[in-house]
């Protein structure tokens, strides 16, 4: 019986992957004009880095570039499921379905992670391309394992953002983008967090982008092993444990509230 719900779960989770990809497809438009804007934005961040003269620098800031793209995506998608849902006219089929709302949740997450895993390496393509960048001390594993914990924390942002569309349907999208400027702010993406000020520099440190550009630029740039970056790892874990179900948590208490007071049905 188990392994049957089990079975039933994992097909439903494939489902919802399997729909917003075919999103994508419809706007696929709309995908390539996000894609070239990605592509020359990052360009243009490296560029930055070019015009002081110091290699280090450049790559300090495509890391930070490629990485809150990637993670700016999970983040995004998660966030602003809500809104496609009521973008698309789907919002209250989808929330009377019989699949559970923990199965919903987990297929947006891993379909926002392969997603935004697709982008990131077609960037990261055009990037070596256009910079001619040799890596020769990066340690890949250390690097990988980074992205990959970091991940979970930003679902559980990405959950806890999401409620801001299901509670205000005319500008929770916006809350959403006001939750990410914050983070990109205080995150060190493009600079050292040390040039902050000193009471943002410990808002920083509750940022999980923070541990992730740290530990990624230093598996890079150093070849940082992860043995040397296993405090950054544990504090990712940490918060993700922390933040993912503290974002379901949040999450079903803001739907609960919008049923209540009828939220779902409006396109506002």
């Amino acid at each position: 019986m188990l392994h049957e719900l089990l079975i039933k779960d994992l097909r439903a989770t494939a489902g919802f992957v399997e729909r917003n990809f075919n999103l994508i497809k419809r706007y696929l438009g709309w995908e390539i004009v996000f894609m070239v804007y990605t592509i020359v934005n990052t360009i243009t961040i490296g560029l930055i880095g070019v015009t002081s003269g110091d290699p280090q620098k450049v790559v300090f800031l495509i890391i930070g570039a490629l990485l809150w793209g990637f993670l700016s995506i999970i983040f995004h998608e998660v966030a602003e499921c809500i809104s496609w849902e009521r973008w698309e006219g789907t919002i209250e089929f989808t929330f009377m379905a019989p699949a559970k709302r923990i199965t919903y949740l987990f297929g947006m997450c891993t379909y926002a992670v392969i997603y935004g895993l697709i982008r990131s390496a077609i960037v990261l393509l055009f990037i070596i391309l256009f910079f001619k960048i040799e890596l020769n001390n990066v340690n890949v594993l250390s690097a990988v394992t980074i992205v990959i914990v970091s991940s979970f924390s930003f679902i559980g942002m990405g959950l806890i953002a999401a409620v801001f569309p299901l509670l205000s349907p005319e500008k929770g999208s916006q809350a959403t983008h006001i939750f990410q400027a914050i983070i990109l702010l205080i995150s060190g993406v493009y600079y050292p967090i040390s040039v902050l000020p000193g009471w943002m520099q410990k808002l920083a440190f509750l940022s999980p982008a923070t541990y992730t550009l740290r530990a990624v630029r230093a598996a890079v740039l150093e070849g940082a092993p992860i043995g040397t970056l296993i405090n950054d790892v544990v504090i990712l874990v940490i918060l993700g444990i922390v933040l993912i179900p503290l974002g379901y948590l949040i999450f079903s208490l803001g739907e609960k509230h919008a049923k209540t007071v009828g939220k779902l049905n409006r396109n506002g």
